[in-house]
C-alpha cells in the first residue's frame, strides 16, 4: 500500500466530489457527504483549516469504500 500524503480538507472534499459524492449538510466544522447512487454510503470530512493526518485520510477512504489507489488516482 502506498504511503498516504498529508492533504488539506478542501482537497479531500474535491476528491470525494469527483467520486460522485455530494454535500448533504454541514454541522459545525464537519461536512457530511452522501453518494449519489449508494444511499447508505456516508462520509464525514472535518474542515478545520489545516492538513489532515494520514490516519484521518485513511478513515475517510474506508468510509467512502474506496481503495487507496483510487483515492490517490483522483488526487
Amino acid at each position: 500500500m502506498p504511503k498516504l500524503p498529508r492533504v488539506t480538507a478542501k482537497k479531500v472534499l474535491a476528491i470525494l466530489l469527483r467520486a460522485r459524492f455530494y454535500v448533504h449538510h454541514q454541522t459545525g466544522s464537519h461536512v457530511n457527504l452522501r453518494h449519489t447512487s449508494k444511499a447508505n454510503l456516508r462520509v464525514v470530512v472535518p474542515m478545520h483549516g489545516r492538513e489532515l493526518s494520514p490516519k484521518t485520510v485513511k478513515s475517510i477512504i474506508v468510509q467512502s469504500e474506496m481503495t487507496v489507489e483510487e483515492f490517490l488516482r483522483l488526487l
